[in-house]
């Protein structure tokens, strides 16, 4: 993709000094590495809702499914100022077609889950969300999100940015109107990307398209769009890409010699047994492909998800 893709984050994690001690909290592969494909909406809650830096530090109190948002040592209550300014600016993002999202792990504005919930006798229990990101989540349910501290998670990082370039192929899919061929040819590039996740989406997905010409376009596109980042949401696991691997082996079986057929089983038993990354399968096939001319193959997103140079199949 030539154009970068736009994803919100948490202004701390640019290295901006927006925090409650006047500090940051730079994450340098969301700023180098990322940065390189993404273009950062930074937003702060806390600063853009009118609070000071520094500021006293707040927590969340109260009940985890509607906690308030208080300062630690006055007991200061922001929460309806946060929620205020909150809906004003979901209102602005979803003019920014964001394509994900990615919070300040623990902040009781911006933290995605497990965030710190004090009850009436100050014990706190990891059962919170903090008040702008349970917004978003509810306002943008199809949006991917994360945390700086998850992302760490090298299964959960290649997932999470994996589904922010899906959503970008389906935003330009869409841009190009809401035809059936339209469609179809959306949902042919990325039948392998689904059955890698999940195989009752892939179905459900299927039977959706081909009786498309029955429902309405917009009904058609939006019930793709939720079984599209529904599936995606649902980790790949090495059984399930070696299922889609030998697949795809399937369309070589008059082309390959018995050595390459040999050399393929072999690193496909490699990859299932966790002894190489899907890098390699991956690699292999991606050879056969240009090889033996596979025009299916050669269209299909599974193979080149997201940019080789972020080398996100090296480590799942």
């Amino acid at each position: 993709m030539e154009e970068k893709i736009r994803i919100g984050v948490s202004t701390c994690l640019l290295g901006e000094n927006v925090r409650y001690d006047g500090g940051h909290q730079l994450d340098r592969y969301l700023r180098d590495t990322l940065g390189a494909y993404f273009t950062y909406v930074p937003v702060c809650p806390e600063v853009e809702c009118g609070l000071s830096i520094p500021r006293e530090a707040m927590r969340l109190v109260g009940d985890p499914a509607s906690p308030r948002l208080v300062t630690i040592r006055s007991g200061e209550d922001h929460t309806e100022r946060m929620r205020s300014w909150a809906q004003d600016r979901l209102e602005a993002l979803e003019k920014e077609d964001l394509c994900g999202f990615i919070f300040k792990a623990g902040s009781p504005s911006s933290g995605m889950e497990r965030v710190k919930v004090y009850d009436a006798n100050g014990v706190p229990a990891k059962k919170g969300r903090g008040l702008f990101a349970r917004a978003f989540m509810e306002r943008f349910p199809r949006i991917p999100v994360e945390e700086d501290g998850r992302l760490h998670d090298l299964k959960l990082r290649e997932n999470f940015i994996e589904r922010i370039f899906a959503l970008k192929r389906w935003r330009d899919a869409l841009s190009r109107g809401k035809g059936m061929g339209n469609l179809v040819d959306f949902h042919t590039r990325n039948k392998l990307l689904c059955l890698s996740h999940s195989t009752r989406h892939y179905r459900e997905m299927g039977k959706l398209v081909a009786a498309g010409k029955s429902v309405s376009a917009e009904r058609l596109y939006r019930d793709y769009e939720r079984l599209f980042m529904e599936a995606l949401t649902l980790k790949a696991t090495p059984r399930k890409n070696t299922n889609v691997l030998q697949h795809m082996m399937g369309y070589f079986k008059k082309d390959l010699t018995g050595d390459e057929k040999q050399e393929l089983l072999e690193v496909l038993d490699e990859y299932r047994r966790e002894l190489v990354p899907l890098i390699v399968p991956v690699t292999l096939l991606n050879h056969y492909v240009r090889k033996y001319g596979k025009e299916y193959l050669e269209k299909q997103t599974y193979l080149n998800p997201h940019p080789l140079a972020l080398k996100l199949r090296n480590h799942v």
